[in-house]
């Protein structure tokens, strides 16, 4: 399947689900986002939500919004790759959508912390973890302070959980630094690409090349 941002590519039998991490403020919304624009059949993954649609919200294109009993009730029948609390508010990612997509050759992109991370890992073994992380952490307090949008406290507590997101480093398939945003936009996609491409993943690919050269008398 041809793109104009990517000439000749072709999607993955089977799509790759991308759980990426790292602390508020690393800029991983504008990683995400320039790869989504950049790389054809990649998309974010609709979480699942119990809050209240905002304004201009769509269910199923934003959240899944569902009741809290709905949302329990799943949870117990083991429908989530992973779910959390958050603010008093219940999301998670669908199992059942999430299949349906990779199945289908899509990739996904699920932004969740190193909790939501260390879940996905148990559920869905062949999911590629990738952190995103400040060259310093005096560089990340200083994006977190110059939104200028979060009170004192919370940019306290914000900071208080990057020990955390970065302290679980070692359990990540990719780090990607975000020093210079050029040189990581290009280490967060080529990540992407390299997975996307992998011959497991490309059977059909393999069957038509080999097609190719029986015909032409090429193989062995």
């Amino acid at each position: 399947m041809a793109s104009s941002s990517l000439p000749g590519w072709r999607l993955p039998d089977e799509g790759v689900l991308f759980v990426v991490s790292g602390p508020s403020g690393v800029g991983k919304s504008t990683l995400v986002q320039a790869a989504m624009a950049t790389i054809p059949g990649l998309s974010f993954s609709v979480s699942a939500t119990t809050r209240t649609p905002r304004e201009g919200e769509r269910d199923g294109v934003h959240y899944h919004f569902l009741s809290r009993e709905r949302f329990d009730t799943l949870v117990a029948r083991g429908a989530f790759l992973e779910h959390a609390t958050v603010y008093h508010q219940a999301y998670g990612t669908l199992m059942e959508p999430t299949r349906e997509a990779l199945s289908s050759g899509r990739s996904l992109l699920l932004d969740i912390d190193v909790q939501g991370s260390r879940q996905v890992r148990a559920g869905w073994a062949a999911a590629v973890h990738v952190l995103i992380v400040p060259p310093e952490l005096e560089a990340l307090e200083s994006r977190l302070r110059a939104r200028d949008t979060d009170p004192e406290e919370v940019v306290r507590q914000r900071m208080a959980q990057v020990a955390e997101q970065v302290g679980a480093i070692a359990e990540y398939d990719y780090v990607v630094i975000n020093d210079d945003l050029d040189t990581a936009h290009r280490a967060f996609q080529a990540i992407l690409l390299a997975e996307m491409s992998r011959v497991r993943r490309r059977a059909s690919l393999v069957s038509d090349i080999e097609r190719a050269l029986e015909d032409r008398g090429e193989t062995g």
